[in-house]
C-alpha cells in the first residue's frame, strides 16, 4: 500500500522531503503535485521504474519522458543546449514548461525516444518539487498523471492514493494542485513549435 505525506504548500517540512527522497532512492514510485498537474517521478537510473510508469500509463516505448532539473546547470548536462536555447530556456524557467531536447551522453539510451533520442526537460516552479530536487542532488524522471481513458490529470492526491495505493509506493499532498498539464515545445528543430498548450502561457514564445 502506498504511503501517504501531506507537506505545507509553501514551506514542505524537511523531514518529509528527506523521507520521499530516501523513497526515490530505494528505487519508489512517487506521485507529486507540481506547478503544473500531478506528476509520477522515480529515479533516473532505475529500469524497472520505466516499466511501471509505462503500465500505470498504458503507454510504449514511444512515450516521451521528462526530467525535473533543479536548474539550468542540470538542463545543459542531461541535454544538448546551443546558445539560442539556453537563452530561451533562461528567460522561461523555472515555470509549468516542457521542453524536448535531444538528450546527453549522460543518459541511459531506455529514457529517450527510441527514434530521435529526444526526451523533455523542464524546472517546476514548485516549493516541494524544488526541496525534493535539492534533497536528491539529481533530477527525477516523470511522467503527467494521465491515466487511460482521462482527458486530464487528476487534482485530489487521496483519489490518485485509492486508485493507484497497490502500484505507487508515495503520494504527496501538498495544497492545491490544478488539471492542466505543462505546455510542451520541441526545440529539438531549432525552431520552437508547439506540441501540447498547457498552463504556462503561449506569447512568450511568440506562440500565442
Amino acid at each position: 500500500m502506498a504511503q501517504f505525506f501531506s507537506l505545507h504548500p509553501v514551506h514542505p517540512q524537511p523531514r518529509l522531503v528527506k523521507q520521499a527522497a530516501q523513497i526515490v532512492r530505494q528505487g519508489g514510485l512517487v506521485v507529486l503535485p507540481t506547478d503544473a498537474a500531478y506528476a509520477l517521478g522515480g529515479h533516473l537510473g532505475d529500469a524497472a521504474l520505466l516499466d511501471r510508469i509505462r503500465g500505470i500509463r498504458e503507454v510504449d516505448e514511444r512515450h516521451l519522458f521528462t526530467l525535473m532539473c533543479r536548474d539550468l546547470s542540470q538542463i545543459a548536462t542531461y541535454a544538448r543546449v546551443d546558445n539560442t536555447q539556453y537563452r530561451l530556456l533562461k528567460s522561461l524557467t523555472p515555470g509549468a514548461y516542457t521542453f524536448i531536447l535531444e538528450g546527453s551522453r549522460e543518459l541511459p539510451r531506455r529514457v529517450l525516444h527510441p527514434r530521435r533520442r529526444t526526451l523533455g526537460l523542464r524546472i517546476p516552479d514548485h516549493p516541494l518539487v524544488a526541496a525534493l530536487l535539492a534533497e536528491l542532488g539529481e533530477p527525477l524522471l516523470t511522467s503527467s498523471l494521465l491515466l487511460p481513458g482521462e482527458d486530464r490529470p487528476g487534482t485530489d492526491a487521496e483519489t490518485i492514493r485509492t486508485r493507484l495505493e497497490k502500484r505507487v509506493d508515495l503520494v504527496i499532498e501538498c495544497g492545491n494542485c490544478g488539471p492542466e498539464p505543462t505546455t510542451v515545445v520541441n526545440l529539438a528543430d531549432g525552431t520552437p513549435e508547439l506540441i501540447r498548450a498547457g498552463c504556462a502561457p503561449l506569447a512568450p514564445l511568440g506562440l500565442g
